[in-house]
């Protein structure tokens, strides 16, 4: 789930300004192209590293989900929700903030902290309705399920599964994916913030610089992502469908009670290493896109 004076990263940047609500950071046309852009930067290039969570968090283990093999099975997935998914994040974002921060000003709320981490709770439960589908769709791919050899074969066994009309079991895990990107948000948030107050405090300047800015998001995201890994694999438990003797999956708490008791507490921390370098890495990364191609678009 980089600042300046004016910074052009401001998916959790902070102002002084105490008599107005925070405002709209660039045009919507310039937020939705230009997280787009970024999102699908990093998930392109960091594909391989997100394949190798899928599968370790696999029912069926690391090896007979594929291990090494395939490495970009489900890539296709992948790019095509990653542009939609971003986008509908940072419009959703940008256009909240005025709205959240005028109404917390009303109720008394002070400080621009809980703007930003409404507003991007908001803007998280918005982007899954995308990238649930798509990662449903990309982690079937990716652990090599039966049937699903192609992009559209797989889109096909999962809208024939049980579950939503028309959409089967593409929404499956919409749930708890929003229980994990928003204490993801809630834990990278207050991390990020300190983190570029304090490097600024000891280069005695008001603002870090926009790279340092996103070296605190990486830091503070790769903390989050490990905190909420537990989430992580049950989500993925739900998106699979299925345990490897074949037996659905009913919901989360099935899940957490079946994983506990079949497979052990420590089946909840599968995948940490390849999340947080996923994360921490993704992080720098989508920041540093972020900025450039905002920086370039009219």
């Amino acid at each position: 789930m980089a600042s300046s004076t004016e910074s052009k990263i401001d998916i959790m940047e902070s102002t002084n300004e105490k008599e107005s609500s925070i405002p709209l950071t660039g045009t919507f046309l310039q937020n939705m192209i230009a997280g787009g852009l970024a999102g699908t930067s990093v998930d392109v290039a960091l594909f391989p590293i997100d394949t190798v969570k899928t599968r370790l968090q696999s029912p069926d283990g690391f090896w007979k989900s594929g291990g090494f093999r395939g490495i970009y099975r489900g890539i296709g997935a992948a790019a095509a929700g990653s542009a939609p998914g971003a986008s509908l994040f940072f419009t959703t974002y940008e256009s909240m903030k005025p709205i959240v921060g005028e109404k917390l000003e009303k109720l008394g709320v002070e400080g621009d902290a809980p703007v930003h981490m409404i507003s991007a709770s908001l803007g998280e439960i918005a982007a899954c309705m995308v990238r649930v589908p798509t990662e449903v769709v990309k982690s079937r791919m990716q652990t090599n399920q039966a049937g699903a050899t192609s992009l559209s074969s797989t889109i096909r066994l999962v809208v024939n599964e049980q579950g939503l009309p028309i959409f089967g079991g593409l929404y499956s895990g919409y749930g708890i994916t929003i229980m994990r990107e928003i204490p993801f948000a809630l834990i990278q948030f207050p991390l990020y913030e300190w983190g570029k107050k304090q490097w600024a405090k000891s280069l005695n300047v008001e603002e870090v610089s926009p790279e340092k800015a996103a070296i605190c998001g990486s830091i503070s995201g790769g903390i989050a992502a490990a905190f909420t890994t537990p989430l992580d694999v049950v989500k993925t438990r739900l998106m699979l469908g299925q345990d490897t003797n074949g037996k659905l999956y009913k919901n989360a708490f099935d899940v957490v009670q079946r994983v506990a008791s079949e497979e052990g507490p420590k089946t909840f921390l599968s995948g940490i290493q390849p999340r947080v370098m996923w994360i921490s890495i993704g992080g720098f990364v989508f920041f540093g896109a972020y900025e450039g191609f905002k920086s370039i678009l009219p």
